[in-house]
């Protein structure tokens, strides 16, 4: 069976951002049969981030490595993700996310970083050797009571492209 790893880089544990990506996975699991592991929110183990070597956060990025799709989140500070985000995903050599389908998600505050997702944390993910085949999601951090309905859009449009990793038939698509 699929895993989907949720991985959150908001400075705050039990965020928004957090609850708009669990819901991203908890729809692909219910559509793709996957399963969902328990979430890895890095303000949780932030003390631990700059210690080398470290036990605990060697088996967070062994998990996120070994996750079939990985719904990655941040929320947008500074007009790309955090510095907490990518102090741990700096700890991954090159290719260190191959074979994984990453899910690039940014919760924003505005229209104006709409294109936060897909010109700072798309590529940062593909530079670790993920593949993202599907458009990120910028979502406003102020709809995250709608996020059931709001991710439930984004992954009717997206399911064609994810379904594969996660080993699922692709529906038709429908129109109208």
């Amino acid at each position: 069976m699929s895993s989907i790893v949720v991985l959150v880089g908001n400075p705050q544990s039990a965020s928004r951002t957090r609850l708009v990506a669990e819901e991203v996975a908890r729809q692909l699991a219910d559509r793709g049969g996957a399963v969902v592991e328990p979430t890895i929110d890095v303000a949780d183990v932030a003390g631990s981030l700059f210690r080398f070597p470290d036990a605990e956060i060697d088996a967070l990025l062994d998990r996120v490595a070994s996750a079939d799709v990985l719904i990655v989140a941040s929320p947008t500070y500074k007009a790309t993700y955090t510095g907490l985000l990518k102090a741990f995903l700096d700890r991954y050599g090159a290719n260190g996310l191959a074979g994984v389908t990453a899910v690039p998600l940014l919760t924003i505050g505005g229209p104006g970083h709409a294109l936060a997702v897909e010109h700072g944390l798309r590529p940062l993910l593909v530079e670790l050797g993920a593949s993202t085949p599907t458009r990120g999601i910028a979502f406003p951090a102020g709809d995250a009571d709608r996020r059931e309905e709001i991710v439930a859009s984004w992954l009717e449009a997206e399911w064609p492209r994810l379904a594969p990793a996660l080993g699922s038939p692709v529906e038709p698509v429908r129109v109208g």
